[in-house]
């Protein structure tokens, strides 16, 4: 059956008896509406397909029910894994199988045997976590290795930067190399088990007939027929992808249908578990670099340094580091490189680090020895090798959304020859780049000969698809006069598809088809992929039809060219936001493992909304509220992401949209008018108290904000910093004035940290200064969408600290969140105003202030132990390294937890129903279990009030801000007690004065009544 009639048939299926059918026989989860559909829309390519419904398994059961009702309404079949294929293999008009929530175990782990089974949707590095402890470890290695799926690794024949350490072992480079035997499903609802097979078995299997002796036998008759043909025609290189890989029927190759059918990208069966093959794991590496005048020298060199027997040969070029620069991305760790122009990432492996950097050494001498040899570092220090191994790491990043430049693209970015062939197939490949005017950084997998790059193609108009496509028939040409492969790790999907002829002849795609129909005869499993395809240029994501409106919005997005449409195609697919651990990014899915619920998903929903066929009600849509509305706003994105998606921001212009012309949530006005709340609060703070947090109004306050009953709002403190401040006698009249910000937060709950941050100061040698005007950055107002409020904030705070902006004084603020409006949102939001512009550059952490203006600062030193916390605005805005000059100058035995955002997330973890589950859930991934195993002498530190927050209300600890360490540091002058709960004397606690009930409960109730009537007002004018 060809793609044509596949389209036409789904055309005709019962889509609603199809999902009543699935619900009734799945235990896991079945989901046919639009906002599921449109999430799952896409991949890591260019192509976009809307599926049928999206099936999350729980149980091998839930597959084969799946796949039995699918095949009863002729529904297609897609099977995906961590869904980053580049090809648009996971992507079609399909019900669409997403493995990776549930359906993620490892079976057994077999150290004699060095083999492993594992169920299809387990990430990759969760495998690694329980192999390495026993030493040993999956050979392929790609770049996506936290997030990406051994299915689909299986399913892309995927390889990776450390796949010559598999042949090192006795393994080849791929994922076919690499796996034993396969558990499969077929769509007519066959389980077999396949691995390699004796003539002798092949026979028995044929004799005893039935569907899979019937497999067997015409798989048999494929081998017999096309066995000189597949000898001739298949590339012999290490990183072959393109194409099925039937060559392992051949008898030399122990007719092996498991590694016969990795690579074929879900268009034959559906994989149920698989046993893989293991490797020893690497106990210690050293890392050398080399420098070459060009990237076709060091491309010429891989073969000889790949004799010498690393682990891994790694290339970048310097338009890589080019890009770089002008993305600032890790712009200090460029300087790391030696001189050139291309470069060689060589690393060695050894039983103690001693023997691994002798080796690392002995290929110096050798180089050395053998003349004209290359600029060369090695790295001792481990820390420093990390960091050219992200410089590495960050080639799809930095190639893509440059500054001043063409956005770029995949479509033909891992092609493959042989190691020995890769300098003089790189200078082809650039003489064909220029002929065709098209430009790209160069990265790859040298020591396999795969090399990586994204192009500045065209897809927006029909000159430029008909130019894409000559450059791909060319630059297939290309690839076949080295012998190489089209696709060296990313498969063949739509992209490459067409060109497959080119590469295998016509006898042999025909071989390929009858491999396909073998396993497939109704052409439903992923159809249109590698075999038959769509077409290159067809169901393209930004086509020549691609023309999204217009909108206006509050944000100017100046990353994006003031476009929102283009912040929504931002992202690439990649989906690092999909890692289970590590980094901030993305907290949401680190607890719920929705793809809903991860940046990337969040962003296809927003490129829908604009699209308009799925997600038809625009700014008004359900789908695309609901997915957003998990996001905790950390920035995470902003910082981790490889292309800087933005969800914050996308999340606050959304809901200022969202909410134009009807009522917000109760917390909206309770959270998002806090600077407001707070000041009426603060005329009687013990009245706030009172009516909070007695067992007698506590609960209504939480229903009347919408703050969940599990927790305890915030109490007021018994003074604000503010009105404190000015009753207190100037120090440092004549010297260097700085601005002490008096956010919301900290003024009015947490006075004592503003009071810290005052004395340090001063000791420091600043005059302190506090603008006499209460003013707010309106940080809370963001998170509903409140954008004409927060603008008007912000204008008030240009206008009152004009003349300070003027002299260029100083800003220290110590919430985090509030800094990084001031060195973010603040001038997308006012792109027009100069003046916003210089007071970016003029707000500084406290930290970053004093390694600016008080290097010389001597801090007495703390003999104690600390763990630090950082909030998420901060990682992703201000970044850390001028929190660790300060801290190392306490003398502090310090770590920085691996922690992400806290949970708390400003409103969100106070917030009732899913949010506080949320938020919970993350706080107890590493840092409130980190916080309640450290020792209670130990220090905790964290500046966010959020974070502090959280910390109190899920541990019996109170978390420091670094100012208050450093107070600490200056009252105790080096004369250190090591005591428990360190941090008692420098917090001050809410004061609720005693008095008669009755008192306390008649102003409890004005409150409430004052509260009511302004809730009411809110009412009557929308």
């Amino acid at each position: 059956m060809k793609v044509e009639d596949v389209q036409a048939h789904v055309a005709k299926i019962d889509v609603n008896m199809l999902e009543i059918e699935l619900r009734a026989v799945v235990s896991g989860e079945v989901r046919f509406d639009n906002g599921s559909r449109a999430t799952y829309s896409t991949d890591g390519s260019n192509y976009r397909q809307i599926p049928i419904g999206v099936v999350l398994p729980k149980t091998r059961e839930d597959i084969i029910n799946t796949v039995a009702i699918c095949n009863k309404y002729k529904a297609p079949v897609l099977s995906r894994g961590g869904g980053t294929s580049l090809a648009g293999q996971c992507c079609n008009i399909a019900v669409v199988m997403d493995m990776t929530k549930y359906f993620n175990s490892i079976l057994s782990v077999d150290k004699e045997k060095m083999e492993a089974k594992v169920e299809s949707g387990i990430v990759l590095d969760e495998l690694r976590k329980v192999t390495e402890k026993e030493g040993i470890t999956f050979g392929p290695d790609p770049a996506t290795h936290n997030h990406c799926a051994l299915g689909g690794m299986l399913g892309n024949n995927s390889c990776g930067t450390h796949s010559i350490m598999a042949q090192n072992a006795g393994r080849g480079s791929r994922t076919s190399d690499n796996t034993e035997r396969l558990t499969v499903l077929t769509y007519d609802g066959l389980v077999l088990d396949v691995g390699p097979t004796t003539e002798e078995e092949l026979e028995q299997i044929i004799s005893e007939g039935g569907r899979k002796g019937d497999i067997y036998k015409r798989l048999k008759g494929i081998r017999d027929k096309y066995a000189d043909l597949i000898r001739a025609r298949f590339p012999n290189i290490p990183r072959r992808v393109s194409g099925y890989n039937i060559d392992e029927l051949l008898p030399e190759n122990g007719f092996n249908v498991a590694r016969a059918l990795v690579g074929t990208e879900g268009t034959c069966v559906t994989i149920l578990d698989a046993t893989l093959n293991l490797i020893p794991r690497p106990k210690y590496r050293a890392l050398l670099v080399l420098g070459y005048p060009t990237i076709y020298e060091a491309g010429k060199h891989s073969s000889h340094i790949r004799e010498m027997k690393p682990i891994a040969i790694e290339a970048i070029d310097d338009k890589l580091i080019i890009f770089m620069h002008k993305k600032g991305l890790r712009v200090d760790d460029l300087t790391l490189l030696p001189p050139g122009k291309g470069w060689l990432l060589v690393e060695f492996d050894g039983h103690s680090q001693q023997e691994a950097d002798n080796k690392a050494v002995e290929v110096m001498k050798r180089l050395e020895a053998e003349g004209d040899c290359p600029q060369m570092q090695l790295f001792y220090d481990l820390g420093q090798a990390q960091k050219i191994w992200e410089i590495r790491k960050a080639g799809l990043g930095a190639t893509a959304f440059v500054p001043g430049m063409a956005d770029t693209w995949e479509g033909w970015e891992d092609a493959a020859v042989h190691p020995d062939h890769v300098g003089p197939y790189l200078e082809d490949f650039y003489k064909l780049m220029d002929k065709y005017q098209y430009d790209g950084a160069l990265y790859g997998h040298f020591g396999d000969g795969c090399m990586h790059t994204r192009i500045n193609f065209d897809f927006s108009s029909e000159e430029g698809l008909e130019k894409y496509r000559n450059f791909t028939v060319e630059a297939t040409e290309l690839v076949l006069k080295y012998g190489g492969s089209l696709s060296g790790e990313h498969g063949d999907g739509q992209s490459r598809a067409d060109l497959l002829e080119m590469m295998f002849g016509e006898e042999l795609m025909q071989a390929f088809r009858e491999f396909k129909e073998i396993w497939d005869p109704e052409w439903k499993m992923n159809p249109g992929k590698v075999i038959d395809p769509y077409g290159q240029t067809s169901n393209l994501r930004l086509g020549p039809d691609y023309n999204p409106p217009k909108l206006k919005t509050h944000f100017s997005f100046p990353e994006d060219g003031g476009s929102f449409a283009h912040a929504t195609i931002r992202c690439v697919g990649v989906g690092e936001c999909r890692k289970h651990e590590g980094g901030t990014m993305c907290p949401s899915f680190m607890a719920t493992r929705e793809e809903q619920h991860s940046t990337r998903g969040r962003s296809r929903l927003l490129f829908e909304m604009l699209e308009g066929d799925v997600i038809t009600k625009g700014w008004k849509s359900e789908e695309v509220k609901e997915a957003l509305d998990l996001c905790l706003a950390c920035k995470g994105c902003k910082s981790d992401c490889p292309v800087n998606v933005d969800m914050a921001t996308y999340k606050a212009e959304f809901l200022s949209h969202y909410y134009e012309g009807k009522m917000r949530p109760r917390s909206a006005y309770a959270f998002g008018w806090i600077y407001w709340w707070t000041r009426l609060a603060s005329l009687a703070p013990e009245v706030a108290n009172f009516f909070t947090s007695n067992p007698f109004t506590a609960k209504i306050a939480k229903k009347m904000a919408g703050v969940t009953q599990k927790r305890d709002i915030p109490q007021f403190a018994k003074f604000n910093f503010r009105d404190w401040f000015y009753k207190q006698p100037r120090k440092n009249i004549n010297k260097t004035q700085v601005i002490l910000w008096a956010d919301t937060f900290n003024n009015y709950f947490k006075p004592d940290t503003l009071v810290a941050a005052k004395d340090v100061l001063e000791a420091a040698g600043f005059k302190v200064i506090v603008p006499k005007q209460i003013l707010c950055c309106g940080r809370p107002l963001y998170d509903f969408g409140m954008l004409d409020t927060a603008k008007r904030l912000l204008k008030d705070i240009l206008s009152s600290l004009k003349e300070e902006i003027k002299q260029g004084i100083p800003i220290v603020g110590l919430e985090p969140s509030c800094v990084a409006v001031f060195r973010d949102e603040m001038t997308s939001l006012l792109p027009d105003r100069d003046d916003a512009k210089r007071l970016r550059n003029q707000v500084f952490t406290i930290s970053e202030f004093l390694v600016k203006y008080a290097p010389d600062f001597k801090v007495p030193q703390l003999n104690k132990k600390a763990i630090v916390h950082t909030h998420c605005h901060h990682k992703a805005i201000m970044k850390t390294e001028a929190d660790s000059k300060t801290l190392d100058k306490t003398g502090l035995d310090y770590e920085h937890l691996k922690t992400g955002c806290c949970g708390m997330a400003g409103y969100f973890g106070y917030e009732e129903g899913a949010h506080y589950d949320v938020g919970l859930a993350v706080g107890e991934q590493v840092l409130l279990p980190s916080v309640r195993e450290a020792a209670k002498e130990t220090l905790v530190i964290t500046d966010g009030f959020s974070c502090r927050e959280q910390i109190e209300q899920g541990t019996d600890r109170e978390a420091l801000h670094t100012a208050q360490v450093l107070q600490m540091a200056l009252k105790q002058q080096g004369h250190n007690k090591n005591e428990a709960y360190p941090e008692k004397p420098y917090t001050v606690k809410p004061h609720i004065p005693r008095g008669t009930l009755k008192r306390y409960a008649l102003l409890g109730g004005i409150t409430l009544a004052v509260a009511a009537t302004v809730t009411a007002i809110i009412k009557l004018r929308k």
